[in-house]
């Protein structure tokens, strides 16, 4: 049965959703029968600029963005999750290609891990070919194989394009969403056993 999770790497709640849904697949009785795969999904693909994500929660959200954010970061703790308050935010289309990249080399599951980990639990940066190339090689893909899809715009371009599309195809406004055998969806970070319920009805409808 393949489960389909679309995120982007820099959306917190997908960071937390994630989690909750590895915690719901490791305790299923039949996990050896799912396939994951990662879906791309930009929150904000026309940004330009890397700024901090203080200053943008500030200029979209205000004196609550503070606020708001801390009650995230206790969420995410409360996961096990590391979380650090002093992250960048940039465009993330180069972090999905190379997601993409990692999907055809068999390592994609170790390089969201990885992505997300040094995003939300260490700050790095995933905004610059050197620290994004450092994070995703650490992880597993080659160097080389990097550098290509980094120096090449169309490389793994248009998949990811086609994650977006059958996004909007099928409805999907915000992440995290996940659908599972192509019959049942799951939209944001919902408890564990939320996502376990929906395991066992997916395999058993």
């Amino acid at each position: 049965m393949q489960v389909e999770f679309w995120a982007d790497v820099i959306c917190p709640w997908c960071y937390i959703g994630k989690a909750r849904f590895d915690k719901a697949l490791a305790a299923f009785e039949h996990r050896d029968e799912i396939t994951v795969v990662h879906r791309a999904f930009e929150l904000d693909p026309g940004r330009t600029g890397v700024e901090s994500v203080q200053d943008m929660l500030a200029a979209k959200f205000g004196p609550r963005a503070a606020e708001m954010e801390a009650s995230v970061a206790q969420l995410a703790r409360d996961e096990g999750l590391e979380y650090r308050l002093d992250r960048e935010v940039g465009n993330t289309f180069d972090v999905h290609r190379l997601l993409h990249l990692a999907g055809e080399k068999g390592v994609q599951h170790q390089v969201l891990d990885a992505v997300l980990h040094a995003n939300f639990g260490q700050a790095r940066s995933l905004f610059t070919p050197e620290s994004l190339t450092e994070v995703v090689t650490e992880a597993g893909l080659d160097a080389a194989d990097v550098k290509a899809v980094l120096e090449d715009p169309a490389a793994c371009a248009g998949e990811v394009r086609a994650d977006e599309q059958r996004a909007r195809d099928i409805g999907v406004s915000g992440v995290p969403f996940v659908v599972l055998a192509e019959r049942f969806a799951v939209s944001g970070a919902q408890p564990t056993e939320l996502f376990e319920r929906a395991l066992a009805q997916a395999r058993e409808s």
